[in-house]
């Protein structure tokens, strides 16, 4: 059995601020990237307790290449993406070989009253939707796992995107590491009762498989970003296939959901470039 892991930092336990998880800063990010690793590394212990073999980890915060080596498991069954620029970003090597999907450390979406809430970029994006739907990157990746088939089985952050994910997907294990108490705080477990917590999940997540469903929208796909400021939407209707539905909102219809995730990603990225005037 083979899972896969997309891995961020902001929903890790204890994470408040952005120097926390800034990979510039020489003071406090070295502490809370091995609490990220450990937290993986926990998931891949339970994984592999409830009979996991392969798992394929992408390192989906900031540069990323955040996680420790030398805090993982070192065996040939487990493999690690990092770097960037991914061209699928957080959902990087994911297909239809796997038998689910686990997140960790992932946060609430933009716009949300919660801890370092943000939707990819945090100077770019103000709100996403898929077909309607608000999506934080818990869903928007959850439905790129599901259109190759892969269910979502384990998802753990803070309260709020735990309790997202776990709303549109009951079958899904989740682990709120931490509340929010306001943008720059938080109420949390301590490291390390967090990796136990997160251990035991993965066992039960990895129990659920049978059970679990690919998390799906309907096709056809509409994508409606509003971005930050005008000027990033100035940019983003350049794009192929981007239409501009008010000052600061742009539209994509895509048939397919990688199609639609594609566009998404590379928005993202030319609306970013706006940010340096």
């Amino acid at each position: 059995m083979k899972i896969y892991i997309s891995c961020d930092m902001e929903g890790t336990a204890g994470v408040c601020a952005w120097q926390q998880c800034d990979p510039s800063d020489d003071s406090e990010y070295p502490i809370y990237r091995r609490y990220m690793t450990r937290e993986v590394r926990a998931a891949i212990e339970g994984a592999r307790a409830g009979g996991v073999r392969d798992v394929l980890v992408n390192d989906s915060h900031w540069d990323m290449r955040n996680l420790l080596w030398d805090e993982l498991p070192g065996d040939d069954r487990l493999r690690v993406i990092s770097g960037t620029r991914k061209p699928w970003s957080m959902g990087q090597g994911l297909d239809g070989g796997f038998a689910a999907a686990f997140f960790t450390g992932y946060h609430a979406r933009a716009g949300e009253i919660a801890t370092l809430s943000h939707t990819f970029s945090p100077e770019t994006l103000y709100d996403v939707r898929v077909n309607g739907t608000q999506c934080g990157e818990g869903l928007l990746m959850a439905a790129l796992a599901g259109s190759y088939g892969v269910p979502l089985v384990l998802v753990t952050g803070d309260r709020q995107t735990v309790d997202e994910v776990v709303a549109a997907m009951p079958w899904c294990v989740g682990v709120a590491v931490k509340d929010a108490v306001g943008f720059s705080a938080v109420n949390s477990l301590t490291p390390l009762a967090a990796q136990d917590a997160i251990r035991s999940a993965a066992r039960e997540a990895v129990a659920r498989i049978p059970q679990a469903q690919p998390f799906i929208f309907a096709a056809p796909f509409e994508l409606s970003i509003e971005t930050v400021h005008v000027e990033q939407a100035d940019f983003i209707e350049l794009m192929p296939g981007f239409t501009r539905a008010g000052g600061r909102t742009v539209r994509f219809t895509a048939q397919t959901y990688p199609e639609m995730m594609r566009a998404f990603v590379a928005a993202t990225r030319i609306g970013s470039a706006a940010n340096t005037g």
